[in-house]
């Protein structure tokens, strides 16, 4: 195993642990929020309490306000496992995207841009885009949330379209889950625990907190809410290749964030306090209207404007199917790749022999010929009539034997 893929395997797995403690933990405390119970019994800085059964006992849990120099003795944070997930994100992301010659972030059939310029642009889109975030949201969004919504929701749309088309595909979804990682890791950093220091802090002097902290602490809160889902979706796209190598990549995008979004909303307005919850016909039905939105997004868009093909004008023997692969794919899948980035056959997907070549038959007409993602970044030059000439050899039934005459070399 090559160092970068070391580094790979060890990022990407506690990014991933991380991550669901982090997630775990938010949906959890939104959840007890929702459901906190209140009664005349509580006291006056009560603000509700819950029973809950676990693991072979009960949970009783109050949420409330503290007296003035009313501390306990051990106090325990939620915070490191945000700062985890966002920093093994940050790790992840170098090893894949920056590394090898930002190999996975630029695609010359989208900008041929210079990688030094493209990881300089990567880098400043997560600075500037917090300075942009944070200023409108202290500046505009105390006073004027609804605006501060709209205007932020324009601008994350406005950012996804332009890494669409500053980076290959895949690169732009990392990109803009990335940004939105550092913007919900700058809300519980640099607003959520100031504003939980300053309320032990006040309660320690025995003296009021200052209630905008809390305020702006909340807002941000409801704002990795509801950017939780999307983030989730973001964080496997690359598994969806007829999404991110789309030409309307970052439409597929926006769409499955909003119904990424929905299904949140109409998961947070379930509970409506007290233990109440609404009719589930009320918040069930609308939640899935926004899945199938989602949906609609990936599967039905991607569709929309199909990439052509310079079809054979006859059958396609595999001895030219076999010069195609070796020509435009052996490179990476091989036993040894020659590939200056791929090091390891992707995927241990192998065509060295025929045998192996042929199993793959239906992944290399999804890949190569439908959404043509394949090979990657286009980096052998594999032509449209090639292309083609795969595509008429799989639906003539991917015969190792030639059905006929072959056509003419490319």
């Amino acid at each position: 195993m090559h160092l970068n893929e070391l580094f790979d395997v060890i990022f990407r797995w506690a990014h991933l642990i991380a991550g669901i403690m982090w997630v775990g933990n938010s949906m959890l405390f939104n959840w007890l929020d929702r459901n906190l119970e209140k009664s005349a019994e509580l006291s006056r800085l009560s603000q509700g309490k819950i029973f809950m059964v676990h693991s072979g006992a009960f949970y009783d849990v109050e949420k409330k306000l503290l007296e003035p120099g009313e501390m306990p003795a051990m106090m325990h944070w939620f915070k490191w496992q945000n700062f985890s997930t966002w920093a093994t994100g940050i790790c992840l992301f170098v090893v894949v995207y920056y590394l090898n010659g930002a190999g996975f972030l630029v695609d010359p059939s989208v900008h041929d841009i210079d990688k030094t310029v493209a990881v300089t642009l990567s880098i400043s889109a997560l600075f500037v885009g917090w300075l942009i975030y944070d200023g409108l949201w202290r500046i505009v969004g105390e006073n004027n949330p609804r605006v501060a919504t709209v205007v932020s929701i324009v601008l994350l749309f406005a950012s996804i379209f332009a890494f669409s088309q500053l980076f290959s595909g895949r690169a732009a979804y990392m990109q803009t889950g990335v940004l939105i990682g550092t913007l919900m890791t700058g809300n519980v950093w640099m607003c959520i625990v100031p504003s939980q220091h300053e309320l032990i802090n006040a309660t320690k002097a025995k003296r009021e907190q200052d209630p905008r902290l809390s305020i702006r602490a909340k807002q941000r809160s409801i704002h990795n809410n509801y950017l939780t889902f999307p983030l989730l979706f973001i964080m496997v796209s690359n598994h969806f290749g007829s999404a991110t190598s789309h030409p309307l990549n970052w439409l597929i995008l926006i769409l499955v964030m909003i119904g990424g979004a929905g299904i949140r909303h109409f998961m947070n307005i379930r509970y409506r306090g007290g233990g109440r919850e609404l009719a589930k016909a009320a918040w069930l039905l609308p939640a899935f209207g926004m899945g199938a939105f989602a949906i609609a997004g990936l599967m039905v868009v991607s569709r929309i404007v199909p990439k052509g093909v310079v079809d054979s004008t006859g059958p396609v023997a595999f001895s030219r199917v076999q010069e195609i692969v070796a020509t435009r794919c052996i490179t990476c899948h091989s036993a040894q790749p020659s590939d200056d980035v791929f090091r390891s056959p992707p995927a241990g997907v192998l065509f060295d022999t025929p045998a192996q070549i042929k199993v793959m038959a239906a992944r290399i007409h999804l890949r190569a010929v439908e959404q043509q993602n394949m090979p990657f970044n286009n980096k052998t030059q594999i032509t449209p009539e090639e292309r083609g000439e795969l595509g008429r050899w799989y639906r003539d039934g991917a015969k190792l034997d030639a059905p006929g005459p072959a056509s003419a070399p490319r």
